[in-house]
């Protein structure tokens, strides 16, 4: 299974996300994409209590561990490769999660437009 080109959102090469948790549809630490991930797991997010609450709420669970599909289940602060269209969604509940651009998918940009994206961007200089 081949992926996609490994651009971020400004056209450069995309930066690892979280290898612990290990993330990503390729599960390689970064959110890279291709045309067999229909959830386009392309947004680099820091989730919080309240998007992972209100993410179960709407029937993703993402705090509950799936050994099965090498998934540890995530608590606050954890860096993960989040779906465009769950990320939307979590935005017009106002729940969205901070962003990591730099560690964003340009194929994320299909789905959500760089301008909203930029105002819920983490300072990725001082990390």
């Amino acid at each position: 299974m081949e992926m996609d080109e490994s651009i971020n959102v400004f056209g450069k090469k995309l930066i690892p996300c979280s290898v612990k948790p290990k993330t990503g549809f390729f599960r390689n630490g970064c959110c890279d994409t291709n045309d067999m991930d229909f959830g386009s797991h392309t947004v680099c997010v820091q989730v919080t209590e309240e998007f992972l609450e209100f993410s179960k709420s709407v029937g993703n669970d993402l705090s509950t561990p799936m050994p099965m599909w090498d998934f540890p289940g995530l608590k606050h602060g954890d860096k993960w490769c989040l779906c465009a269209s769950r990320w939307l969604e979590a935005y017009r509940a106002g729940m969205a999660p901070k962003v990591f651009l730099k560690s964003t998918h340009k194929r994320a940009l299909e789905i959500i437009p760089l301008e909203l994206l930029e105002r819920f961007a983490v300072d990725e200089e001082e990390e």
